[in-house]
């Protein structure tokens, strides 16, 4: 994996279709949150019906979102996602910190935790590649820090790191391999669907089973929903390398959102059929293996192991793609590492960011910390989104005569309403979780300091608002 010498700053190629960029957000939301978050969702919203109304809020909240950075990717078609947006409307601070934390757990962390679950699944076939007994120890900080080396955590650093060389060696091979393992995904979750409605013994009546549920209740299920839906602004990232933005980023973001929100739907539908919605609030770890367990008996363990294996390297893909854009597009502006403005002379790709976002991930899983940054940062997400959204109403005021390509549907509305719920939501977090919450507030605060010393590295950062 060779790694480009700092070169001036360059533009990335236009080389992804709107079907690309939308199988970047397939991949990268349909993860583990469906698997294990319904059951805490329906503990909280013992009603089917009611149970079913949250995943179609926290979808439409979901394409509301879409549809705002639809307007902003257009207005601003560059790599980078929420550092564009909040640089152009609140100033380079802000946007540091959106970037800051994306690398030291909003990407890194998520793709370690991935990598790490791959590793187990792999188990179930390949027994030592699930191994967690380390044959190493070195401490780096005595009592607080050790990186452990075990076949699990080789097994994942192992598959980081072959999953940025593919994406390395330019868009065409990552393209393929996204658009590949997209597809199998999706393909997978729809044949388990039909085949779990024609063949599986289940009862229509439990879907529209209702029953009292309070409205706090309902309101806090959102949470939860939210996060599973998380990752719909995939597409963003990779504005700059879409072909006429203006149209296919909206395109992909539509397509990309509203596939996610269909097959979440149908699968909750799913496991109502099965699970009465009060026996799906107690199942313990991942709902869709118990599912599976009822409609395919004993093959179902091998089944789900293969189609997790799947997921969980599609959205370390669809990850290794977007993330490596936003710390490329903070190093053009003078906001991180010179380096990671290298694009590849021979791949066109930014290279150096791609290996800097895996030796982090590796890093993480070695010293088993991503949990810990995911659970303290976790809120980040709806933080930093809600915030690109309030910037398209200031983006809208400072700008009210620049070319919109696209204008978000439903504006100011169903911006506004992303925007308030994302408010509550962070509100309700340091209210009910002030620890991790607060954990999470120093994490993002710890880049104040980074950003005084690049902003001092590099006085004339070029701080473009184009």
């Amino acid at each position: 994996m060779s790694i480009p010498t700092a070169t001036a700053p360059q533009v990335l190629e236009r080389r992804l279709g709107p079907l690309d960029a939308a199988a970047l957000i397939v991949s990268n939301v349909i993860g583990g949150g469906i698997l294990f978050s319904p059951p805490q969702i329906a503990a909280s919203v013992p009603s089917a019906l009611l149970f079913l109304s949250t995943w179609v809020a926290g979808g439409l909240l979901a394409f509301a979102g879409a549809m705002a950075y639809a307007e902003l990717a257009a207005l601003r078609p560059r790599a980078g996602g929420e550092y564009v947006y909040l640089r152009a409307a609140f100033g380079p601070v802000a946007a540091f910190l959106t970037g800051w934390t994306s690398f030291v757990a909003g990407f890194s962390g998520a793709i370690a935790t991935s990598a790490v679950v791959l590793a187990f699944y792999l188990g179930r076939f390949i027994p030592a590649a699930g191994n967690s007994t380390p044959f190493l120890s070195i401490p780096i900080v005595p009592g607080t820090v050790v990186l452990s080396f075990s076949p699990q955590s080789m097994v994942a650093v192992a598959a980081i790191f072959a999953m940025a060389w593919i994406h390395l060696r330019g868009v065409g091979p990552g393209r393929l391999v996204s658009d590949v393992l997209a597809s199998l995904k999706v393909l997978a979750f729809v044949l388990f669907i039909a085949i779990g409605f024609a063949f599986g013994a289940g009862n229509f009546a439990n879907i529209v089973q209702s029953g009292p549920v309070s409205s706090t209740n309902w309101l806090l299920a959102l949470i939860p929903v939210m996060f599973t839906y998380s990752g719909w602004n995939a597409a963003a990232y990779v504005a700059e390398e879409v072909r006429d933005p203006g149209r296919n980023v909206p395109r992909a973001l539509a397509l990309g959102t509203g596939a996610v929100i269909a097959i979440y739907l149908l699968l909750n539908a799913l496991y109502l059929y099965v699970l009465p919605v009060g026996e799906l609030g107690a199942v313990q770890g991942s709902v869709l293996d118990v599912i599976a367990d009822r409609l395919l008996g004993g093959v179902a363990g091998n089944v789900m192991g293969v189609v997790s294996i799947v997921s969980l390297l599609a959205s370390i893909s669809a990850m290794t793609f977007a993330g490596p854009r936003v710390y490329f597009a903070m190093a053009r502006d003078g906001l991180f590492f010179r380096r990671a403005a290298a694009i590849h002379p021979r791949y066109k790709t930014p290279a150096t960011a791609i290996i800097a976002q895996a030796a982090w991930s590796s890093l993480l899983v070695l010293s088993a910390k991503a949990d810990t940054l995911l659970t303290y940062t976790g809120f980040a997400i709806i933080l930093f989104s809600g915030v690109a959204v309030v910037a398209l109403f200031v983006l809208r005021a400072k700008h009210p005569n620049a070319e919109r390509p696209f204008r978000a549907w439903g504006y100011p509305v169903a911006p506004g309403i992303y925007a308030i719920a994302s408010a509550l939501i962070l509100a309700n977090g340091l209210i009910t979780s002030p620890g991790p919450t607060g954990a999470g507030v120093l994490v993002i605060l710890a880049g104040i300091p980074l950003y005084l010393m690049f902003k001092r590295a590099n006085p004339s950062s070029n701080l473009r608002d184009t």
